[in-house]
């Protein structure tokens, strides 16, 4: 469904992402783990076009959208859920999301969870084929991560794909198929998430052990 082939992207002259290629099928769930700063997030901005590619090509469905403005990738069907949620926090649940329960409320009161709910909730407004998922655990409680990711895991299972980038790399393994591990701007290994569970260089970087 999605390829990324040697694709170069950065922020004016610092280049944050140096070749970098992946593929994510339909149906599947792909996680990307990675360091702080590592250009994970930055991938996915360039997929969705919030950071323009400088290089490479990026496929969708066979068709390059590298060159496509924001609006219109969200058309061909790829939805972006960003870092920190990013709800408008001065307008209604209902100005946010157009439809949800206390839909009068202000979606700044929400807590860290349901703005994330919300955020989820936003994204699948568009009906998108393949969802870009940002750190959708940053700053919740454990429990409510857990809840979260409940949800993200069975938007997948009813058919919807999605590429997740996430700072808790023992439970996006856990929940993803196949796993990217992503080190200074490049790809440095790849394979079968249980797998990578089980790599000397993930658990001593990832995963505590």
């Amino acid at each position: 469904m999605l390829t990324l082939e040697r694709v170069a992207a950065g922020y004016g002259r610092i280049t944050a992402l140096h070749g970098v290629s992946l593929t994510v099928g339909a149906a599947e769930f792909v996680c990307l783990i990675g360091a702080n700063g590592a250009g994970k997030s930055t991938t996915l901005k360039t997929i969705s076009g919030l950071v323009r590619a400088g290089a490479g090509r990026i496929v969708f469905d066979g068709q390059e959208i590298q060159r496509l403005a924001p609006q219109d990738i969200l058309r061909r069907g790829i939805a972006h859920c960003p870092e920190g949620r990013r709800v408008f926090p001065h307008m209604t649940v209902e100005e946010n999301l157009q439809m949800a329960d206390r839909r009068r409320q202000a979606a700044g009161t929400l807590s860290g969870g349901e703005q994330q709910m919300l955020a989820i909730g936003r994204c699948l407004m568009a009906r998108p084929r393949l969802i870009l998922f940002d750190e959708p655990s940053l700053g919740l409680a454990p429990t409510v991560t857990e809840t979260v990711f409940q949800i993200i895991a069975g938007i997948q299972r009813e058919g919807t794909t999605v590429l997740m980038v996430e700072q808790n790399a023992y439970m996006a393994l856990q929940l993803a198929g196949r796993a990217y591990v992503m080190e200074t701007g490049r790809i440095t290994l790849e394979g079968p998430a249980k797998d990578l569970m089980q790599n000397d260089h993930v658990k001593k970087a990832y995963l505590g052990g």
